[in-house]
């Protein structure tokens, strides 16, 4: 390795931990199937944070946190059997039942889930290293999706709650479920971004088989009993193991209408493969995304320089959404690099309980992989900018800023999801937009500057290019009122609370002749509450 520098962070000694964080390990051998919460007795996986701790014996170390279930092929086609059965080719109670029904099951979830805040937040730690603050605010966050979520689908089926008349033909439009949903959440929102795909799937009407990522998985124990108890047989599946030994069969199975998915691109087209009939099969996906700063000389250095710190390392710049290149114009760069290396050296590493923007990494390799990106770099004639870019220690890398970057660089074409920040300047505004316009990746960028007249034309292009420009701020999901999709490889579907209801259902409706016969016929069904789909109530 061309770049090696040391740094020792604070270990975690047992004495060091406040007592609300620690953890002690956790055997998660139940799982749910057909509205049951079901244990599994075969083999099991290990789950260590890289977090380490000194053991009983005093040597330093992983810290063990439990083991969870690695479930089988045939598990996987019991589950599945199970949401197909729950929605019996549209007959099922759940895809039929009232909409205010499924929304006081939801509420009856959402109720038992608050109780669990304070063991998900602190597993959230430990994890994944997400710190104190975020881990707290991906609770929170995910808890007030929920209700939006049902306030938007309360919503929906008022403005489903009438009939109109077009050309003679009484019409009765709603929305209905689309089947069997296989959801794969990722391991840097292991909760939140799980559930912006399961829960708008399940209060739709679609019955479910979720599979979390393979970090993050014990945080999703203490919500099992409340996905078997809330939700009808088969509406809720949940299981866990390895891709390949239970999402592989589930999707080869046929039976899965919708795959919803938040990961790698590879992930979702081998899954995709794996369908009988592609055609049938809806696709949500979050993937990939390679974010770009832009740097106009108007814009103002110091809220710009705080922005692209956060933008860029927020949870150690694991985020789809992170800042993960830096174009900054020519007449600015030196004084930008100097201010930016500055606030970079000034973060602070510490334990995730201690709130600091920097903390372990949850991936064994990531260091590693980091140091591979960096030493490309610099053999391609880069330099890392900063003072303390590129100090190791086992599970953490401090972040380097590299500039100059090329596209000859790894640095460049890669989606780094770690603490590295490449940089390149230009005098010309069609370098950053031709590189934004080869790219394989079309998610967000943000652009920072004062002149309107310099951004307006610019904002122009940049809408065409990417999903989302943020004006002199990071790029960013929330609020999670606002659409989050990409062009290119970075996603397929759009998600927010509105669409994501919309993503996750089909409009359907009944037609009839305006005639006396029909005004009849549904006028009975009106009065007599004799349909679920055919009713005008208004749900407050």
């Amino acid at each position: 390795m061309q770049n090696s520098k040391k740094f020792y962070p604070m270990i975690s000694q047992t004495h060091d931990i406040p007592n609300q964080y620690r953890v002690s390990p956790i055997r998660l051998n139940q799982y749910v199937c057909d509205g049951e919460l079901r244990t599994w007795d075969g083999d099991t996986t290990p789950v260590y944070s890289t977090i380490e701790t000194m053991d009983q014996e005093g040597n330093l170390g992983p810290t063990l946190l439990g083991h969870v279930s690695k479930m089988d092929r045939t598990k996987a086609l019991e589950a599945t059997a199970a949401a197909v059965k729950a929605f019996d080719r549209g007959k099922g109670d759940w895809p039929t039942m009232r909409v205010k029904d499924r929304i006081k099951c939801m509420e009856n979830f959402v109720d038992q889930m608050k109780t669990k805040r304070d063991e998900i937040v602190r597993l959230l730690m430990w994890e994944i290293g997400k710190n104190l603050g975020d881990s707290e605010k991906e609770f929170d966050r995910t808890i007030d999706y929920i209700y939006a979520t049902i306030e938007a689908c309360k919503d929906f089926d008022r403005k489903g709650a009438k009939f109109s008349k077009v050309s003679g033909v009484r019409a009765h439009i709603r929305r209905g479920p689309l089947g069997i949903v296989l959801c794969l959440g990722p391991y840097n929102y292991p909760l939140n971004e799980t559930f912006s795909l399961l829960i708008p799937a399940i209060i739709m009407g679609n019955t479910t088989i979720f599979k979390p990522a393979k970090l993050g998985v014990l945080l999703i124990g203490p919500l099992l009993e409340a996905f078997a108890t809330c939700f009808p047989k088969g509406v809720v599946n949940v299981l866990f193991g390895r891709g390949r030994e239970v999402a592989s069969p589930i999707m080869s199975s046929g039976h899965i209408d919708v795959l919803a998915l938040i990961g790698h691109s590879t992930s979702a087209t081998a899954l995709q493969d794996l369908h009988p009939n592609k055609n049938r099969l809806r696709l949500v996906l979050g993937l990939e995304a390679k974010n770009p700063a832009i740097i106009l000389p108007s814009a103002d250095l110091m809220s710009t320089v705080t922005e692209c710190v956060s933008g860029a390392l927020s949870f150690n710049g694991q985020r789809c959404t992170a800042l993960k290149i830096l174009y900054v114009h020519k007449k600015i760069k030196d004084e930008f690099l100097t201010l930016f290396a500055e606030a970079v050296d000034a973060a602070v590493f510490g334990m995730p309980w201690e709130n600091t923007l920097l903390t372990p990494l949850p991936e064994p390799h990531k260091p590693d992989y980091i140091q591979s990106l960096i030493d490309d770099a610099l053999a391609k004639g880069a330099k890392i900018i900063n003072k303390r870019g590129g100090e190791r220690s086992k599970n953490f890398i401090f972040p380097a800023v590299l500039y100059p970057v090329t596209k000859e660089m790894n640095i460049y074409h890669e989606e780094q999801f770690g603490p590295v920040i490449p940089v390149r300047d230009f005098e010309d505004i069609n370098l950053p937009l031709d590189d934004m316009a080869e790219s394989n990746y079309g998610q967000q960028v943000s652009v920072f500057g004062q002149e309107a007249r310099e951004l307006a034309p610019l904002i122009d292009v940049l809408t065409n290019l990417v999903c989302r420009v943020n004006l002199n701020s990071a790029c960013q999901r929330g609020p999670d009122a606002y659409p989050f999709t990409g062009r290119k490889d970075s996603a397929v579907s759009t998600l927010s609370v509105h669409d994501a209801l919309r993503t996750f259902s089909i409009r359907t409706f009944l037609a009839a002749k305006d005639n006396s016969m029909n005004k009849a016929i549904i006028n009975d069904m009106l009065v007599e509450r004799q349909s679920n789909f055919v009713n005008t109530d208004y749900i407050l």
